[in-house]
């Protein structure tokens, strides 16, 4: 097992470029994309594509990566995001989940060039993991409690929806995924439903993507250039917006305490 620090990627979103510059300044990939960080890990918040222009070289990307630091000595993971799993269905249902995932930016490069290569990737992403203390999610959301117990009981039952393929158990993962911001401060009980959450699976905080920290802050995008921590300190939001803007975030685990 790796046994160096943990990072992660808020939503790449197509983002190519930032996010090989954000890996690069971390000390985790050459100018080659050859992985320099050792036992280092690196997980990725989820959503590859869409909104952004290179959400196929993203997967790319991480597919790469996730090869090279696993004979370097280190790991790389990703967790399912809701775009991940809107461009699937598109690709494999049509009709009205075609039309869900154009209402929410898909891009077409993405739908077009996706293989099946991509496809078993993305579907074989776990919803959520633990590192330490610390709970790994896509979204700023409650309904991973629904799926299990356990990280391992919810990434065994969303992986069983996104295997058998039943429309209306995708569906309704779909529908779960537009839930946000339930764990904001400022919401009656928000805080209150963070402790919920992190008791349920035993964990002490969370780190999430899904929802960009300027729609939250009100600050323009490019500005964003540190995680929100929020609900008394117990969540961390590290999507940086890159598709709107923003430069991204990449932190440490151990570092995302204030």
């Amino acid at each position: 097992m790796p046994d160096g620090p943990t990072y992660v990627v808020g939503d790449v979103h197509g983002c190519l470029d930032q996010t090989i510059v954000l890996l690069r300044r971390a000390g985790l990939i050459s100018e080659a994309l050859t992985w320099t960080g050792g036992g280092a890990t690196l997980w990725f918040t989820g959503d590859f594509v869409d909104r952004g222009p290179l959400g196929l070289a993203s997967i790319d990307l991480a597919m790469w990566l996730q090869r090279e630091a696993a004979a370097g000595g280190g790991q790389v993971e990703a967790l399912l995001g809701n775009h991940d799993l809107l461009l699937i269905g598109a690709r494999r249902y049509g009709g009205r989940f075609l039309a869900n995932w154009r209402r929410n930016g898909g891009v077409m490069a993405d739908l077009k060039g996706l293989t099946a290569k991509h496809a078993r990737w993305l579907s074989a992403r776990p919803a959520m993991a633990m590192v330490g203390d610390t709970l790994l999610i896509h979204a700023d959301a409650t309904f991973y409690t629904l799926y299990g117990k356990s990280v391992e009981e919810v990434n065994a039952a969303i992986g069983a929806v996104m295997k058998e393929g039943d429309p209306a158990e995708w569906d309704r993962l779909l529908e779960y995924f537009s839930e946000r911001r339930v764990f904001d401060d400022w919401l009656p009980g928000g805080t209150d439903r963070a402790v919920d959450v992190l008791r349920h699976f035993g964990a002490e905080r969370l780190v999430h993507g899904h929802t960009p920290i300027n729609y939250v802050s009100g600050a323009e995008a490019s500005d964003v250039v540190r995680p929100l921590v929020y609900a008394d300190g117990l969540c961390v939001n590290v999507d940086g917006g890159m598709y709107l803007g923003g430069p991204g975030l990449i932190y440490r685990v151990d570092e995302v305490r204030s």
